[in-house]
């Protein structure tokens, strides 16, 4: 399937952190391949550095918007 829009609601959250950099480098590769935007929904806030936009959210409201000037690739986060 080709989706327009990929949701992921903490797709890191219960993985150890190898196997959650493999699925962020699965993530980053369904966006550069499909050209598919994805939501990444994550308390993980490493995960930020690889996001073309960071949106903060507080009291249901956008708080913060952050665009990154350059990405991390998943293999060079930390947390």
């Amino acid at each position: 399937k080709r989706p327009d829009v990929l949701l992921c609601n903490e797709p890191t959250g219960a993985l150890d952190f190898q196997t959650g950099v493999l699925v962020l480098e699965v993530i980053e590769r369904i966006n550069q391949e499909l050209g598919t935007t994805t939501a990444v929904i994550t308390h993980n806030a490493g995960i930020s550095a690889m996001a073309d936009r960071v949106i903060s959210i507080a009291d249901g409201r956008i708080a913060h918007l952050h665009v990154n000037e350059t990405k991390a690739r998943p293999r060079d986060l930390s947390w």
